[in-house]
C-alpha cells in the first residue's frame, strides 16, 4: 500500500540533503532516498577530502620554499597522515551515520535504496511506494565519465573515488584529463613523490578558463615535476597486471603503475523512470526553469541540472527549490556570476564570462590584467607568488561581466570580483574604492588601471 507524504527527495547529495532538511524543518512530511552516502560526492570523494590532500601537498611545497626565505628545511613526505585524516576526520571511513542522524533529526524519513519514478508523484524504492502530494525533487548528481578508449574497459582504473581512498601511493600515475580534478590531483600526488603524467586531449589544461590560467597551471605542474601532454588523445590502453601503458594519438607511449580517469562527469537518468513525468531518460541533464522546476510537481537541483558540478551551485539551487515548494518569495536563478576555483597552487579562481565567451556573446570588451608578482604583496611573498588578476568589462555598460583571480589565495581574492560581477558594480565605482595595503586583493587596482 502506498505511503502518502508531501515531498520525496531522490538523491541526497548536498543539494538534495539541503532541500529535504529544510522542507522537513518547515513542517512538511519528507522522504529522502539515497542509495550511496548521504551528503553525496563532496564530503566523501570530492571537495572535502581532496582539499585535505591539497592542504597537505601545499604544506610540503611551502616547507620546500624555506631555503629561499628563511633558512633551511628537511622535508620528508609521508602519505599516511593524509590518508588517516581523510578516514578519521572527513569520511568516518565512508560511513554516513552522522549525516543520516542529522537528516532524521530534522524530521526527514530516510530510506536507503535506489528510487524509481513509477507515476506522476509516485516513487518506488524496493517494496515501498510513496505518493508525494506536493511533488518530487531530483538531486541524483553525476558519476565519473569513462571514455570509450580501446582497452580501457575492465581495467583496474582509478576515478576520483579510488584516488581519494588510496592508502599507499603508487610509484607512478597517468592522469587522463587536464580539467580541475585532473590538475589538482596530479599536483598533489607529484608533491608526495609520485611520478605523474597528465594527458589532455584539448590544446591546454583547464581549458574552460582563460588561456592565461592554462599557462599558469601548466607551469605550476611542470615545476612540481609533472609531465604534461596537451593536444593529444589516449588512443589505446593496455594493462598487464603490473601497470598501464597508454598509446597516444601522436605515436608516443606513456606507462605508469596506476591510471586515473578524470575526463569529466556524466548524468545517468536511464534507471530513474523520468519518462513517467515527461522527461527524457537519455538526456545529458535535467532542464530546469528559473525556479528549479523540471516538470509539473518535479524539481531538480545540483549536478543533474547541468549548471556546473559545484557544491555551491547545488546549495544555491536548493534554496530556490525550497522557496518555490513552500510558496515563498525570492529571486529566481541567476547564473551570471557563477564562481569556480581550481585549487592548484597557485589557486585559479574565476567568475562569470571569460574574455572569449564575452566576445562570442557580442559584447564590446575591455580587458585589464595585473600581475601578482609585481604587486606589493606579491613582491613581499616572493617564492610561490605566481599569478594574475584579469578583468573582463562590458565597455558599453561599464561593468564587469567576468574576472579571474589566480595566485596564492586566488579563490579568496575572487570574492570581491564575484560581488562586482553579481551586483553589476560600475567599474568607475571600483576605481574609487579603498583597497587595503599590502594585500593580494589590492592587485585588482592594477587590473583596473590596465583596462583597455
Amino acid at each position: 500500500m502506498a505511503e502518502t507524504v508531501d515531498v520525496v527527495v531522490v538523491g541526497l547529495g548536498v543539494g538534495g540533503e539541503e532541500v529535504a532538511g529544510r522542507l522537513a524543518e518547515a513542517g512538511l512530511s519528507v522522504v529522502g532516498v539515497e542509495g550511496r552516502l548521504v551528503g553525496g560526492e563532496c564530503p566523501y570523494w570530492g571537495c572535502v577530502p581532496s582539499k585535505m590532500m591539497i592542504r597537505a601537498g601545499n604544506a610540503l611545497a611551502e616547507a620546500r620554499r624555506v631555503p629561499q626565505l628563511a633558512g633551511a628545511a628537511d622535508v620528508r613526505a609521508d602519505w599516511a597522515p593524509v590518508a588517516r585524516r581523510i578516514r578519521d576526520e572527513a569520511t568516518d571511513s565512508w560511513d554516513d551515520k552522522v549525516a543520516v542522524d542529522r537528516l532524521v533529526g530534522k524530521g526527514v524519513t530516510f530510506v536507503r535504496g535506489w528510487a524509481t519514478i513509477t507515476g506522476a508523484g509516485e516513487v518506488t524504492v524496493g517494496d515501498r511506494v510513496f505518493r508525494a502530494s506536493r511533488g518530487i525533487v531530483l538531486g541524483t548528481g553525476t558519476e565519473p565519465a569513462v571514455p570509450p578508449i580501446d582497452g580501457l574497459a575492465g581495467t583496474p582504473l582509478w576515478t576520483n573515488r579510488e584516488a581519494i581512498e588510496v592508502e599507499t601511493l603508487p610509484a607512478s600515475l597517468i592522469v587522463l584529463g587536464g580539467g580541475a580534478i585532473g590538475v589538482e590531483l596530479a599536483q598533489v600526488f607529484a608533491r608526495f613523490g609520485v611520478t605523474v603524467t597528465v594527458v589532455e586531449a584539448l590544446d591546454r589544461l583547464v581549458a574552460l578558463e582563460e588561456p592565461e590560467s592554462s599557462d599558469l597551471a601548466h607551469d605550476a605542474l611542470t615545476r612540481d615535476g609533472v609531465t604534461v601532454h596537451v593536444g593529444v588523445k589516449a588512443a589505446e590502453v593496455r594493462h598487464d597486471g603490473g601497470g598501464f601503458t597508454v598509446n597516444l594519438s601522436d605515436g608516443r607511449t606513456v606507462s605508469a603503475e596506476k591510471l586515473l580517469v578524470a575526463t569529466g562527469r556524466r548524468v545517468d537518468l536511464s534507471k530513474l523512470g523520468v519518462d513517467r513525468v515527461g522527461l527524457d531518460p537519455a538526456a545529458r541533464s535535467v532542464t530546469v526553469d528559473e525556479r528549479m522546476r523540471a516538470a509539473d510537481k518535479v524539481w531538480a537541483v545540483g549536478d543533474v541540472t547541468g549548471h556546473g558540478a559545484f557544491t555551491h551551485m547545488a546549495m544555491y539551487q536548493a534554496g530556490i527549490a525550497v522557496r518555490d515548494i513552500l510558496g515563498q518569495d525570492g529571486p529566481p536563478a541567476d547564473y551570471r556570476a557563477t564562481p569556480r576555483v581550481t585549487f592548484t597552487d597557485p589557486e585559479i579562481g574565476a567568475v562569470g564570462l571569460t574574455e572569449a565567451q564575452a566576445r562570442a556573446a557580442g559584447t564590446r570588451v575591455r580587458v585589464g590584467t595585473g600581475q601578482v608578482p609585481s604587486s606589493s604583496r606579491g613582491w613581499i611573498h616572493k617564492v610561490g607568488n605566481e599569478g594574475f588578476i584579469k578583468l573582463v568589462e562590458d565597455a558599453d555598460r561599464g561593468v564587469l561581466v567576468g574576472a579571474t583571480s589566480a595566485g596564492p589565495v586566488g579563490g579568496e581574492v575572487l570574492s570581491a570580483l564575484a560581488v562586482a560581477v553579481h551586483a553589476q558594480v560600475p567599474v568607475e565605482t571600483l576605481r574609487h574604492m579603498i583597497y587595503a595595503y599590502p594585500t593580494f586583493h589590492r592587485g585588482i587596482e592594477d587590473a583596473l588601471r590596465d583596462l583597455h
